[in-house]
């Protein structure tokens, strides 16, 4: 299914059930603006190594992030293929809502902007039927270098209504550390979890695992008929001692595979402020457990809460390499947004192992700078690599990427290699110049499966101004400026506290939530501070 309007161009739908799609040429002449081809490719082995990330420097007391150094341009005529893992992770944008609630300006590495950006829901069109997530990919003006344009990719996740969603087995890992004494830390997480019990139906169930210097099962797993035995449990939970992270996981995890629902949902859902100290400490040993025990089904996520000890640099790993997503828990409304709001997308995975690949036509585009994503960059090879673990996507989730484009001719040239077969770099079988800017392409496994597909789409550049632009694209280039701004990135252009806040405030639209009119209020309070 293509959905074509002024100066943009809809990706297909993408789902298993699109194999059978009729293929259309994007390539041949007439007036066509674009078409999308869909194509099953088989997988091609590679290496299996995983980077182990960098467990980041102490801040603000004692918490870490992992560093982070955007993206450069680079030229097409160098690398003309782009890829990277997808990312549902949300935690960043609640982070430094945290810190500018307090006055004050967050670490550079704590500003993470694909989280940013992924906070929002946008408007773009849901998938049809059953398919697990729809494409969109649009190109206008960029907002703050007037001569580059602006490339947004959109996915947005198949919802999974309260009736429709599958039974639920979960352990709730909760880090019950003495530095969880604070009153944003343990009390906090105690509300939180409750209002997802609240969330589930009768016949889910729920077991409670705890740690500290030593861990325990307090309450094994219990159907949700008796909700308040479990909301009891949760009420009677007391922070002291160190913390043995490594143990209350494999304790969590062994009683998540003893209750497994197949078909269902399995998830262990970890609660801390990330301060492992006793026990299993090191950063890659614990991503090697992980590893190993999302391989029997049972997924993991993360939740974050306090301040002071919080290690993003450990949390959002196990996250990322359990299939399951890192949050950041700062307030009770985002307990909700989290537990309510969203819980389809927090429990129900729809696809997992994401990757997106941009081929971009160098007849079209000179230079590219992905937008965030530092930390989820994969090699060409990658894409094909089934063994290569990468993002999930749950239910209802929106991920979009932005890509900052130098038009030919204006970038600095280089050489280089590329190492994939490409469909920009011969002519068109009518001979004529490829219409597209870039071909996106996205590989997705089902959650049960061990096989990905492949889909792909080319994107037109119509030549539409930034003013009219999508408000959707609008909106994104505004929180993406004001993590720039934060970041204090050399990319930043011409951008300022005042020019993002004119960038946002006509895409707000309806806004449910209010959480576009929040951002509004974040930027002030970030202008205020200063740089």
């Amino acid at each position: 299914m293509i959905r074509t309007c002024r100066n943009l161009v809809v990706i297909a739908s993408c789902a298993m059930l699109a194999w059978g799609c009729n293929e259309q040429s994007a390539r041949e002449s007439g007036p066509r603006v674009a078409s999308t081809r869909f194509e099953k490719v088989p997988a091609v082995p590679a290496a299996t190594d995983i980077p182990e990330g960098n467990p980041g420097e102490p801040v603000q007391g004692q918490e870490t992030y992992a560093k982070v150094t955007d993206n450069p341009f680079v030229p097409v005529s160098r690398e003309p293929l782009s890829t990277f893992s997808i990312d549902v992770d949300t935690a960043s944008y609640a982070n430094v809502r945290r810190f500018l609630a307090q006055s004050s300006r967050p670490p550079r590495d704590a500003v993470r902007i694909e989280e940013l950006l992924n906070y929002f829901h946008y408007d773009d069109p849901p998938p049809a039927g059953d398919e697990p997530f729809a494409v969109h990919a649009e190109i206008a003006g960029c907002p703050w270098q007037p001569d580059h344009r602006l490339a947004r990719i959109g996915i947005t996740g198949r919802k999974v209504e309260a009736g429709g969603r599958p039974l639920s087995n979960l352990v709730f890992l909760i880090d019950v550390s003495g530095s969880m004494l604070a009153p944003n830390k343990l009390p906090l997480l105690v509300g939180s979890l409750k209002t997802l019990v609240n969330q589930l139906g009768e016949n889910d169930r729920v077991a409670i695992v705890v740690y500290a210097g030593a861990s325990g099962l307090i309450l094994p797993s219990t159907t949700c008929d008796r909700k308040a035995t479990i909301l009891e449990a949760l009420d009677n939970l007391q922070a002291g001692g160190s913390t043995n992270g490594g143990a209350g996981i494999q304790l969590a995890y062994d009683t998540a595979v003893q209750n497994f629902i197949k078909n269902g949902t399995n998830r262990v859902i970890l609660a801390t402020d990330g301060d492992f100290n006793v026990g299993m400490t090191g950063h890659d040993e614990l991503v090697r457990l992980i590893e190993s025990k999302a391989r029997s089904g049972v997924f993991l996520s993360v939740f974050g809460f306090g301040m002071g000890n919080l290690k993003e640099s450990v949390l959002e790993q196990l996250a990322d390499k359990g299939n399951g997503q890192y949050g950041y828990i700062d307030t009770p409304r985002e307990a909700r947004k989290v537990f309510v709001e969203e819980l389809g997308g927090t429990l129900v995975t729809i696809a997992k192992d994401v990757k997106i690949q941009v081929e971009f036509n160098p007849a079209r585009v000179g230079a590219y700078r992905l937008i965030g994503y530092e930390n989820r960059l994969l090699s060409t090879r990658d894409f094909n690599d089934d063994t290569k673990d990468a993002g999930e996507i749950g239910a209802g989730h929106h991920v979009t990427a932005l890509y900052e484009l130098i038009p030919p001719g204006k970038e600095t040239a280089l050489t280089g290699d590329a190492t994939e077969t490409l469909e920009f770099q011969t002519p068109t079988s009518t001979g004529g110049r490829h219409l597209e800017s870039l071909l996106v392409k996205i590989r997705f496994k089902a959650p049960d499966a061990d096989v990905s597909r492949l889909v792909k789409g080319g994107v037109v550049d119509g030549d539409t101004p930034a003013e009219s632009a999508s408000r959707d694209l609008r909106f994104a280039a505004a929180v993406a400026g004001f993590g720039m701004l934060l970041r204090d990135s050399p990319h930043k252009g011409n951008l300022t506290w005042s020019r993002v806040v004119d960038l946002a405030t006509p895409a707000v639209g309806e806004d449910p939530g209010g959480y576009r009119r929040e951002f509004l209020e974040l930027v002030t309070k970030a202008a205020a501070l200063g740089r």
